[in-house]
């Protein structure tokens, strides 16, 4: 998962930064700095993030950017 993906799903759920940030129970400032790229996407925030929107791999790659 890199940036694009981040901010894809973000956006197709229509949530701004901060929200996205609640529902994945991460701090707000970790998204800012991934989706300007000064953070990369570990594995534990990819987890969090499909687990909160229960996504697939299928799912990721129809959102990738």
């Amino acid at each position: 998962m890199n940036k694009e993906t981040v901010k894809n799903i973000r956006k197709n759920y229509n949530m701004n930064q901060r929200n996205f940030a609640q529902a994945v129970n991460c701090s707000f400032s970790l998204i800012v700095l991934v989706e300007v790229g000064k953070r990369r996407v570990t594995k534990n925030l990819e987890d969090k993030i499909k687990q909160a929107f229960q996504l697939n791999d299928h799912d990721l790659k129809t959102l990738q950017g």
